[in-house]
């Protein structure tokens, strides 16, 4: 924790404090303690007794320089706008395309994949009940599904954010398209936005396909190659917002967040690497909840953490490694079916809770997520949202312009108290690697979730539509009618999916696969270039998954009771 406070009371200050404190008790009389998310009690007044200022350089500091609170660029948003994304997936490759095509227009400006639910549970599309195809993504099974999901889309002029996780088969696809346009690898800009395995493993099992140990050699082959062959690509997001959305507290989520960028970092150190060649392209994906101070403070107190990290337990010297760069999305788990229209209310207030906090971008969730896959509606109003707190608030004109309030300033170092525990509880266990292993990691999320759902359940916890306030089934409150992929268009992809099959080299499908069995039984070759070479010769994803399954073990997921 950084400095605490050394104000000094005045006779006349101590005298008109205590004439509050006493007329707040006579109108209000005795009070149950108010806390937090992460159980941190809220105080109804904050002033310079909490917070004085007196070490700005040491606990604020500029924006860009030590120790990065109000931001990790001189000029942050004035300069260094946030970038709008919404994550798209939808239906079949060309549903996509036009969908991207469509939001392009009104202001998106970072293209997002997100594929279907077979795809991340590592299956091709012919592999699942057809029922189940474009339900929750994008339908991408091969190279040629993303050249026509990306065709026409500029790929070398904006990053692109992938939902690809181990083996990392989507970035594989993205390769493919750039080398049949002609793109150099080397302007590709992006995010393998789901190579955290560590998350999956704890909190989102079913991205979870391959054997823990399998997934470890998977990623840092990833990230050894994209550093090499693509420099500009974050090949490890490492992701806060599953361990939030499985029923993390906000401290606990961005302390376990740390803990697994300790443990990336001293797994790459260990394959001998110095900590400035990898740091750098590090980069972090949260969860934006409608704890509106909370949140900006967990991201302030982060950003703080991280800072000093690389810098004294690592030894980074380069500046670009001790950035906390994020990328943050508002809250799915906020969002509520009934009355759902209520949800753009609360999409804006997380919004705005993650630009006062200083993301790099930010995906705003459509009201209707809670239901399904956005409508089109839904989705031009979460970019729309966007706009809105950019062009008509401002919200970009001033940097941190929260930093020096008292109480944001107080809830940054107590975020920061609760955040080093969780820290510590990590390192107390031999890392987050082994904490995982051993169920440390899952047992935390499960206690806290269990804990919000009973504050839910009895009320101390109020949520509008579904707790208090209810309004019964008003036809206002109604949902419009979701959009559904018609049967006849997934059998018309699943045939063309099958001549694609059928008319490729198989003598080179076949040898793609037996080199990348080698490498994955190999110590000295890099996996996930044999993937990219899989992906080069037309290999669909679940091929891929399903050798690279066969030769490092299938995912199982610890359940804890």
């Amino acid at each position: 924790m950084t400095g605490q406070p050394k104000f000094e009371e005045s006779a006349e200050y101590a005298k008109a404090r205590r004439q509050w404190e006493a007329d707040y008790k006579q109108q209000l009389g005795d009070e149950e303690p108010r806390r937090n998310r992460s159980g941190i009690e809220i105080k109804p007044l904050y002033g310079p007794s909490d917070w004085d200022g007196g070490q700005y350089l040491r606990d604020l500091g500029f924006p860009g320089q030590s120790p990065t609170t109000r931001g990790i660029h001189a000029t942050m948003h004035r300069g260094r706008p946030w970038s709008p994304r919404l994550v798209v997936g939808l239906d079949l490759p060309t549903d996509y395309n036009a969908r991207m095509r469509q939001l392009y227009e009104i202001g998106l400006t970072g293209l997002y994949v997100a594929p279907c639910n077979s795809h991340m549970r590592g299956f091709d599309p012919d592999e699942v009940e057809p029922e189940l195809l474009g339900t929750c993504g994008t339908v991408i099974a091969s190279a040629e599904d993303m050249r026509i999901c990306l065709a026409g889309l500029p790929i070398d002029e904006h990053s692109v954010s992938l939902g690809c996780s181990a083996p990392y088969t989507l970035s594989a696809f993205l390769f493919a398209t750039a080398k049949s346009r002609g793109i150099p690898w080397r302007n590709l800009a992006g995010t393998t936005n789901q190579s955290d395995y560590l998350s999956h493993y704890t909190a989102l099992h079913m991205f979870f396909r391959i054997a823990l140990s399998g997934q470890r050699r998977l990623m840092l082959d990833h990230i050894e190659w994209m550093k090499q062959k693509a420099p500009r690509w974050n090949s490890l997001s490492i992701v806060g917002q599953h361990m939030q959305q499985a029923g993390a507290t906000p401290a606990e989520a961005m302390g376990l967040t740390i803990s697994s960028a300790i443990q990336y970092a001293n797994d790459m150190l260990e394959r001998g690497h110095e900590p400035d060649w990898f740091l750098p392209r590090f980069s972090y994906f949260f969860d934006i909840s409608i704890s509106f101070f909370e949140e900006i403070a967990k991201f302030r107190a982060g950003r703080r953490i991280w800072e000093r990290i690389a810098g004294e337990r690592f030894g980074a010297k380069d500046p670009r490694s001790r950035r906390f760069r994020f990328h943050a999305q508002t809250s799915g788990v906020d969002l509520t079916r009934q009355q759902p229209y209520n949800n753009i209310a609360r999409v804006a207030v997380q919004a705005m809770a993650g630009i006062f906090g200083g993301l790099q971008s930010l995906h705003t969730d459509a009201f209707d997520e809670a239901l399904g896959s956005p409508t089109a509606t839904a989705a031009r109003i979460s970019v729309a949202t966007q706009n809105i707190l950019r062009d008509e608030a401002h919200l970009d004109d001033v940097i941190d312009p929260l930093g020096g309030s008292y109480y944001v300033e107080t809830l940054t170092d107590q975020m920061e108290a609760e955040i080093e525990s969780v820290i510590a509880k990590i390192d107390d266990c031999g890392g987050m690697y082994r904490a995982a292993e051993t169920g440390v990691v899952q047992d935390m999320l499960g206690r806290s979730a269990g804990r919000w759902q009973d504050m839910v359940e009895n009320g101390d916890q109020v949520v509008v539509g579904v707790n208090a306030h209810c309004t019964g089934d008003d036809p206002i409150d109604r949902p419009p009618a979701k959009e559904h992929l018609a049967a006849s268009r997934v059998e018309q992809y699943l045939a063309e999916f099958s001549a694609y099959k059928r008319d490729r080299d198989q003598t080179a499908v076949g040898r793609a696969l037996d080199t990348l069995a080698r490498a994955c039984n190999s110590e000295n070759e890099n996996t996930y270039e044999q993937i990219v070479n899989c992906a080069l010769a037309g290999v669909t994803h679940g091929e891929i998954c399903g050798r690279v399954r066969r030769e490092l073990g299938v995912g199982e997921p610890l359940i804890v009771p």
